[in-house]
């Protein structure tokens, strides 16, 4: 019947116990680090990606402004606006007059 007897558990050291805390409450401390950085990281990445959106976004807008003052500046839409609204016409060889440089 001495074989089936159930010993007492062991007391631990007081330092032991205090090494298992140290231990389980960094466990938690790197946990909650961990899950901070995560968080952080996936808020950075958002704030990339909105900001990769806008760039882009700004992008397109360039390039229709680009193409708006190439149409606003080509040279048949300013001589028909110097034709029809100044009345202005290309002069001919017989108007242009060469002035002679002063050397």
């Amino acid at each position: 019947m001495s074989q089936f007897q159930t010993k007492a558990p062991k007391r631990m050291a007081p330092w032991a116990l205090m090494l298992v805390a140290c231990l389980w409450i960094s466990v938690v401390v790197s946990a909650l680090a961990v899950v901070s950085s995560t968080h952080q990281v996936r808020r950075d990445v958002n704030q990339l990606e909105t900001l990769r959106r806008e760039a882009s976004h700004l992008q397109v807008e360039w390039g229709q402004y680009l193409l708006e003052e190439s149409t606003w500046a080509a040279y048949s839409r300013i001589e028909g606006i110097a034709n029809k609204e100044l009345n202005m016409i290309a002069p001919t060889t017989e108007h242009v007059v060469m002035v002679p440089a002063d050397d």
